[in-house]
């Protein structure tokens, strides 16, 4: 079962912060474009060390490595 197309809610939720906050976006996309996904991923999460998004959800390696998905075009 997946939470609008994501594994679940975390992973969405995470998603919406990073794709839809503007200088969160413009960091992680600047990330992908230096490092890559995978590598860019940890260096976000290593950057939002124990913050979650407003509604809750935590930061991870794997919840950011998704929201980064496609970022790489």
């Amino acid at each position: 079962m997946t939470y609008n197309g994501h594994k679940n809610w975390n992973y969405w939720n995470v998603s919406l912060w990073i794709n839809n906050d503007e200088s969160l976006y413009r960091f992680a996309l600047s990330l992908v474009r230096q490092y890559g996904t995978g590598v860019g991923a940890v260096k976000l999460a290593q950057s939002l060390r124990g913050e979650t998004t407003p509604d809750g959800a935590p930061f991870t390696v794997t919840t950011i490595r998704a929201a980064m998905a496609g970022m790489e075009a």
